[in-house]
C-alpha cells in the first residue's frame, strides 16, 4: 500500500515555473515506477511525465517535452515535476501515480493516486 501526496501547485504566470512534490509513504517506494498526469475541466486526464522505480528512465507527454522534469529521490521517497516556460493550456489538477509496471504512462497501469494539487496558469 502506498499514499501519495503532492503538493507545490499554485497561480503562476505564463513563462514562469512551478515544483511538484509528491511525497510517498510505505518502505518500497523505490519498487514503484512514478508519473504525473492532469486534467483540466471538461477535459479526460491525460498523462505528462513518467520515470522508472531506478530513475533511469524518463516519458514525457509531447505537449511537455524541454519544459518539464520529472525526478525521483529514493531517499526522501519523494517524486518532483519542475515545470518551466508554463503555459495557460497547463492549467490542471496534477495528479501523483504509482504503479508496479516498469514505467507507466497510461491512466489505467495506475496502481495509486496522489489527491491533486491545483496549477493555474494566467496569460
Amino acid at each position: 500500500q502506498v499514499q501519495l501526496v503532492e503538493s507545490g501547485g499554485g497561480l503562476v504566470q505564463a513563462g514562469g515555473s512551478l515544483r511538484l512534490s509528491c511525497a510517498a509513504s510505505g518502505r518500497t517506494f523505490s519498487t514503484y515506477s512514478m508519473a504525473w498526469f492532469r486534467q483540466a475541466p471538461g477535459k479526460e486526464r491525460e498523462f505528462v511525465a513518467a520515470i522508472s522505480w531506478t530513475g533511469g528512465r524518463t516519458s514525457y507527454a509531447d505537449s511537455v517535452k524541454g519544459r518539464f522534469t520529472i525526478s525521483r529521490d529514493s531517499a526522501k521517497n519523494t517524486v518532483y515535476l519542475q515545470m518551466n516556460s508554463l503555459k495557460p493550456e497547463d492549467t490542471a489538477v496534477y495528479y501523483c501515480a504509482a504503479s508496479y509496471g516498469a514505467i507507466v504512462v497510461h491512466s489505467k497501469d495506475v496502481n495509486y493516486w496522489g489527491q491533486g494539487t491545483q496549477v493555474t496558469v494566467s496569460s
